[in-house]
């Protein structure tokens, strides 16, 4: 079973970047496809962005896309997302998750979840 821990998040202000990371333990890397989610205070769950097995399948939400970057290292066993224009909306607890897939095309659901890392993002 596959562990996922989260770091890189913090305060930034509206503009800023921030890198998140998502290493992963206890499983084979690239057997799995690896998606970051997040959730605002009371609000659902909302998915994010997503990467095949491969790394060769890449998908994100409209409200992300031209800002956000998911990317994964084999050789490290870690998914990234790079965060760029950041916007106060934007400020959230972010989720990495993974999910068993050789699927070409980033999965829907996902089985296995981090902790969570918090982004703040000021005005």
């Amino acid at each position: 079973q596959v562990q996922l821990v989260e770091s890189g998040g913090g305060l930034v202000q509206a503009g800023g970047s921030l890198r998140l990371s998502c290493a992963t333990s206890g499983g084979t890397f690239s057997s799995y496809a690896m998606a970051w989610f997040r959730q605002a205070p009371g609000k659902e769950r909302d998915f994010v962005a997503a990467i095949t097995w491969s790394g060769g399948g890449t998908n994100y939400a409209d409200s992300v896309k031209g800002r956000f970057t998911i990317s994964r290292d084999r050789a490290k066993n870690t998914v990234y997302l790079q965060m760029n224009s950041l916007k106060p909306e934007d400020t959230a607890v972010y989720y990495c998750a993974a999910v068993r897939s050789r699927s070409t095309i980033p999965p829907l659901k996902y089985d296995y979840w981090g902790q969570g890392t918090q982004v703040t993002v000021s005005s």
